[in-house]
């Protein structure tokens, strides 16, 4: 018993050290990272193991700003992106790219009408696809809008990883619930281009409802919740079951909470942005009517971009006040244009908006058949739900004094995205437990078409119903004998993308068939040749066909052998029993070479075993054999919605790598560059002002330099203007190696004196410490304490040597000793008193019992133990050893239960 239980100790012993060596092996600085990708802005989270830094938090752009303009532009030969961008908008409105995300797979014609509305005057042209392509840098070259986008996407992983200071791959994007097929793949491949590994795709409800639930209750009561949310330019409300279920754990009954989207209705084409096009034709008619001379200012793009901006700050103040004023500098040919407007005029202008935002809402309410007391919270997220006028239309409606505000309008989609990316990264895993189910937005049926197959209810069918569990799988089987095509559709033709005119999403050719029916047709079918055909749901929601399958079922003869056995001399057992072979597999490789006929060979051996004879018997059975014939996919979508080719992807990564490696190049340029103009201001401020300059240098090396600077300052002002990195770095180096050295005598001139005294000071405190060794710790090694008095009379004497040699040194020259030296030896000094403090102090010596005298008092302590009735149970006496043992000694007891 003893024995075991120490076992079991090593054992749990072994069992802690594995699980350290575990921790201490993975992955320490494990990171994924979120996108809210809107039509103006993107929010990027990220969730870091690392040590010192909070596991979720929002990353910072180069602004310090928690969210950052989804914009691109190319001028002059540089791309910018982000903030650098924004910063060109009303001056070249032309070159500054935005929308990208609203306008990835659009038809053409449909991103034409999209741009003109929202005077955006970008130069686009359609491409062999149907979609559009923009013309950057003069016509010279020409940009997908996956490839903008991609740009966007890298933009947002460079600050993912500057937040987190480790490199990241691994993302969840969020995307609007209404993207359809095409902008979930275009997406998709625009990330691949950026050099993120996507987890997944996610709609923004669900990540709304994940940060909404991840820190609530929900095993008292479940609930209903709407989230509505008005971006830029769109809005959608998405109705919310919350709930929880108990589970097993670790053998424990817990209540895990979880949430189920159970509708989304939504409206593609309303948003903040409406509201700011309707002050922007408001304040144009005015600038138009104070000028007169028939001009119009929405002709002027510059003009448009600038009262657009304008516009977007008027309009968040008028959430908070009852007017707000608006003013544009050089708005139209050096004409400034101010006016002011009331929020009542405002809500006069977007009257008919207000009841449009109210429909996702209705119908929610109309398709679920709850009441508006049914619904336990109105969440409100997006940044134009802050307009008062929106939020009193919506209190109105649902009869409630005051909406819900529990999660951040601006944040909590990105947040929420970031704890599904740690849920389903490998290397992060959360406390808390939250149950997600989402669907598909959309319902898709397949519709088969071929020769000889007849169109009624099989050819086409329901394929997935809309809010379908994501990811699902689906399974169809067709009976037929020649190749086919297969067409998947959206459901319903009035429930369509934005943009997409076609419910037809993919089509595809199935061949393989005709011939499979022509090689198996002669057989003995016991069913006709079927085709299985296999569909995925993604959890990005995307609808894919993976495989299809002929099936072919053959019934055929085959001899089985099957034995006569007589059994010898036993009592008990029939005289005859009867074994059957093992069954022919029913599942074999098509490249079996099949006979013919279907028949197997006759075998004739003779089985014999101990105790037993017998003949074998030879049966004829009929057995069925399934084979499936992999069959040839080939996809032939046409139009706006096919994507990005091999070729063109890989072409399109090498031209947005050139971009990153010219950007590093131009941000080093300009870092080399501020350096340097830096450098020439702080010196020559330096020269100009300072009295100690004067102190340390020569008025020939002051003239000196300060020429050198001058001839650099005027270089960098003229030819410096267009040099390359190289060219700076090489000047600053050389204005260094002139005023470095002034520079270090200078900082020398305080510094040195500090560190003298600071080394005195501490050879004074030494020989305190001495003193205290002496007194209280005289088990300190004598030869140790010798050591470090040398040493420190060796810094006293070095120290009066450099002091006395620093004052005959001039202070233009450099310095007989510098503060480094002496705070060097000091904390080499420090380092060895240190050593010696931490020397314990002995245990005192306890004399062991000789060898005998231990055997015998152990002997004695047996033979006092035994009683008469040792023999006759031998067998029980290290158990009962063990349990005195155990008696004796409780610490053992318990350490062996741990």
């Amino acid at each position: 018993m003893l024995m075991q239980l120490k076992m079991a100790s090593i054992l749990f012993k072994l069992g802690v050290f594995l699980s350290v060596l575990l921790l201490l092996l993975s992955p320490s600085q494990s990171a994924v990272f979120s996108v809210d990708l809107g039509s103006e802005w993107i929010k990027v989270a990220v969730v870091n193991l690392k040590p010192g830094q909070s596991p979720i938090s929002v990353a910072i752009n180069e602004m310090s700003k928690r969210k950052s303009p989804a914009l691109v532009s190319f001028h002059s030969g540089s791309r910018l992106l982000g903030e650098e961008a924004a910063g060109l908008v009303a001056r070249y409105p032309q070159k500054v790219y935005s929308h990208i995300r609203d306008l990835i797979g659009k038809p053409y014609s449909f991103t034409k009408k999209f741009l003109d509305s929202v005077y955006l005057p970008f130069d686009i042209k359609e491409d062999s696809r149907g979609t559009v392509s923009f013309k950057v840098d003069d016509n010279k070259t020409i940009y997908s809008t996956e490839e903008l986008l991609a740009m966007i996407l890298s933009y947002a992983m460079n600050l993912a990883e500057f937040h987190s200071k480790v490199p990241i791959k691994d993302a969840v994007i969020t995307v609007p619930p209404y993207f359809g097929q095409v902008e979930r793949k275009g997406l998709l491949q625009a990330a691949q281009l950026a050099g993120i590994n996507v987890l997944s795709l996610m709609n923004e409800h669900s990540g709304a409802a994940l940060q909404y639930g991840i820190d609530k209750d929900f095993s008292n009561g479940s609930r209903h919740v709407i989230f509505y949310d008005m971006g830029s330019s769109n809005t959608y409300a998405a109705l919310v079951y919350f709930s929880a279920y108990n589970a097993k754990e670790y053998g424990k009954t817990v209540s895990i909470n979880q949430f189920q989207v159970k509708d989304v209705s939504w409206n593609p084409e309303l948003g903040g942005q409406n509201m700011e096009l309707r002050l922007v034709e408001y304040f144009a008619d005015k600038f138009n009517k104070q000028v007169g001379n028939g001009i119009d200012v929405r002709k002027s793009p510059k003009a448009i971009a600038k009262l657009k901006k304008q516009v977007k700050r008027t309009k968040e103040i008028l959430s908070a006040n009852t007017a707000a004023p608006i003013s544009v500098e050089s708005i139209y040919d050096d004409l400034d244009f101010r006016s002011t407007i009331t929020r009542e005029k405002f809500e006069e202008l977007c009257e008919d908006l207000w009841e449009k935002s109210l429909s996702p809402v209705k119908e929610l309410l109309e398709r679920s058949g709850l009441t508006v007391g049914e619904i336990y919270a109105v969440e409100l997220i997006g940044g134009a739900t802050r307009v008062p006028k929106l939020q009193a239309k919506l209190q109105e409606f649902l009869g409630r004094k005051e909406l819900d505000r529990h999660l951040d309008a601006d944040e909590a989609i990105v947040l929420g995205a970031a704890l599904h990316a740690a849920n389903l990264s490998d290397g992060i895993k959360l406390n808390r437990k939250l149950g997600m189910v989402d669907g598909s937005l959309y319902g898709f049926v397949v519709e088969l078409n071929g020769p000889d197959l007849v169109k009624d209810e099989s050819s086409r069918q329901l394929l997935v119903q809309r809010m379908k569990k994501l990811p699902s799988k689906m399974f169809r089987s067709i009976i037929h004998d020649k190749d086919f095509e297969v067409s998947l559709a959206y459901e319903d033709e009035n429930l369509l993308p934005p943009g997409v005119t076609s419910p037809v999403i993919a089509q595809y050719d199935i061949s393989g068939l005709t011939d499979t029916n022509d090689k198996y047709s002669s057989r003995n079918l016991s069913s006709p040749i079927k085709a299985n055909l296999h569909f995925s749901l993604s959890r990005s929601g995307i609808l894919s066909l993976d495989r299809a399958d002929a099936v072919i079922e053959i019934s055929e003869w085959v001899e089985v052998p099957q034995k006569n056995l007589t059994v010898e001399n036993s009592t008990s057992a029939s005289p005859n029993i009867s074994i059957e072979a093992g069954a022919v597999n029913s599942s074999e490789d098509i490249n079996e070479n099949l006979n013919a006929d279907g028949g197997s060979s006759n075998t004739s051996n003779s089985i014999t075993g101990k105790g037993y004879s017998g003949d074998i018997v030879v049966e004829r059975k009929l057995k069925k054999r399934t084979f499936r014939v992999p069959l040839k996919i080939v996809e032939k979508t046409v139009g706006s919605g096919i994507s990005l080719s091999k070729e063109f992807l890989a072409e399109a990564k090498l031209k947005l790598e050139a971009l990153d490696q010219k950007d590093a190049e131009r941000r080093r340029t300009a870092e080399l560059k501020n350096n340097l103009e830096g450098y020439i201001y702080t010196t020559k401020e330096k020269l100009e002002t300072s009295e100690e300059f004067r102190k340390i240098s020569t008025g020939e090396e002051r003239l000196s330099c300060t020429e050198k600077l001058d001839q650099v300052q005027d270089w960098l002002y003229t030819d410096g203007e267009d040099a390359s990195a190289a060219e700076f770095q090489e000047r600053l180096d050389m204005l260094r190696a002139i005023g470095d050295p002034i520079f270090f005598r200078l900082k020398e001139l305080t510094a040195r004196p500090l560190a003298t005294e600071h080394a005195r000071k501490y050879l004074a405190e030494l020989q305190q410490i001495i003193l205290v060794w002496e007194t209280n710790k005289s088990w300190l090694p004598k030869e140790r304490i010798d050591e470090v008095l040398t040493d420190a009379e060796k810094f006293k004497n070095w120290l009066n040597e450099k002091e006395a040699e620093q004052k005959k040194t001039s202070p233009f020259s450099t310095p007989a000793f510098t503060s480094e030296e002496v705070y060097g030896k000091v904390f080499d000094l420090q380092d060895k008193v240190t050593s010696i403090n931490r020397i314990p102090k002995p245990k005192p010596r306890i004399q062991k019992a000789s060898k005998n005298e231990t055997e015998s008092s152990a002997e004695n302590v047996i033979n006092s133990n035994t009683t008469s009735g040792e023999s006759s149970s031998q067998s029980e006496a290290p158990d009962s050893q063990a349990s005195r043992d155990e008696k004796a000694d409780p610490e053992s007891k318990v350490h062996d239960e741990l």
